[in-house]
């Protein structure tokens, strides 16, 4: 291979990945479909109007597709540039949560802002901005990440940062899935192996503290050790989930019949949308479901280690693992394979700050994609 070839190839982009595009606009039609049956009845019965939850998940769709075009045209240079105003104004963001009349509380939980008749949940934006700033310090200080005050404690502190202000908002299981994935974002930049068997060592009892602070988390647990521990009770949910998923078979019971019941499974909508489906869809559906996340997740890690500019490639990284490990744990919770908690099902699940997120992520990917280098064919070669 000549060197003007290798000149060539190295500002050569593959050009817009069409599978990956297509991969998010049929996550995003399926789970508008499911929404349709899964929040029926539910907005019928409250909402007086049983496409209630779909319209309006509908309708921030739209808003969220052009975010998604936007994502995927900025020049990823020039939004380097305001990194840092991006993590002050998320923080900012969850610390209006706490303040009176512009927090709202739902179910004892100050995870939201109200902007006029709508609410916004800004530890979603924290799922975007957190892998961004990651990105952006580990490709600055690549050449010092092993030194542990300049390389390791300044993202760190930030991570704890954004862990304990979602924490306080009573959201310990996503600050515990950021924290996660920032960890892996730390891994794949480069950190040392022995900072992150001392940090398991020093966080891994602060985290059974922190999960014994709370009722509920403590009776969650207990539900999933014994699942007949309060079956009518925090056991509930995640077993008539499982029961909905066993009932779709091979085949699946069809398209409408997945939420017929308002109480066969709370929040089927939300946080169990997956049994939902399942239930719908049946063996062969859930195995669809995989495939595609699973093409996703390919086209989008395929376009991040392709990329040259390591900014890029670890953002893109993070990115993918961010959407799929949430995935994976909605998966889990919804077929009783983990405890219950309060992760919404990307592209799926009812709630516009999470359909938002999941499109601009993606945008962010098909942007990324845009910039990696073609792999030469052997007649090129």
């Amino acid at each position: 291979m000549n060197t003007r070839f290798d000149a060539d190839l190295a500002g050569q982009g593959q050009g817009t990945d069409h599978i990956l595009i297509a991969s998010v606009l049929l996550l995003s039609g399926l789970g508008f479909v499911t929404l349709y049956s899964a929040s029926y009845a539910f907005s019928l019965r409250f909402m007086g109007d049983g496409l209630y939850l779909l319209s309006r998940q509908m309708v921030i769709g739209v808003f969220g597709m052009v975010l998604f075009f936007i994502a995927s045209a900025v020049r990823l240079e020039r939004l380097r540039k305001f990194v840092k105003p991006l993590v002050l104004g998320s923080i900012i963001l969850c610390i209006l949560t706490f303040v009176p009349g512009i927090g709202v509380i739902k179910n004892g939980a100050a995870r939201w802002i109200g902007i006029g008749g709508l609410t916004y949940q800004p530890s979603e934006l924290v799922k975007i901005i957190l892998p961004l700033y990651l990105a952006h310090f580990f490709d600055k200080k690549r050449d010092s990440i092993h030194v542990l005050s300049r390389g390791v404690i300044p993202p760190a502190l930030i991570t704890g940062v954004f862990f304990v202000l979602i924490y306080l908002q009573n959201n310990f299981s996503t600050a515990a899935f950021l924290a996660a994935n920032a960890l892996f974002m730390f891994f794949i930049a480069g950190v040392r192996a022995r900072y992150f068997f001392s940090a398991f060592f020093m966080f891994l009892p602060m985290a059974v503290l922190l999960i014994l602070q709370r009722e509920h988390r403590i009776r969650r647990f207990l539900s999933f050790i014994q699942p007949e521990f309060e079956p009518l009770g925090a056991g509930f949910q995640v077993n008539a989930s499982v029961v909905s998923i066993s009932s779709g078979g091979f085949w699946g019971r069809g398209i409408g019949q997945g939420g017929r019941g308002v109480s066969s499974v709370p929040e089927v909508h939300s946080d169990f949308i997956f049994s939902s489906f399942a239930a719908e869809k049946g063996f062969l559906g859930i195995l669809f479901f995989c495939l595609l996340f699973g093409l996703f997740a390919f086209r989008g890690y395929m376009a991040s280690m392709r990329n040259d500019n390591p900014f890029s490639r670890l953002l893109g990284c993070g990115l993918v693992t961010m959407i799929i490990s949430q995935a994976l744990l909605n998966i889990a919770v919804a077929s009783g394979a983990l405890p219950a908690t309060g992760v919404p099902l990307p592209f799926f699940s009812a709630g516009g700050s999470s359909l938002l997120t999941s499109l601009v992520m993606a945008g962010l990917l098909v942007n990324i994609s845009r910039s990696s280098k073609k792999r030469p064919s052997l007649e090129e070669a």
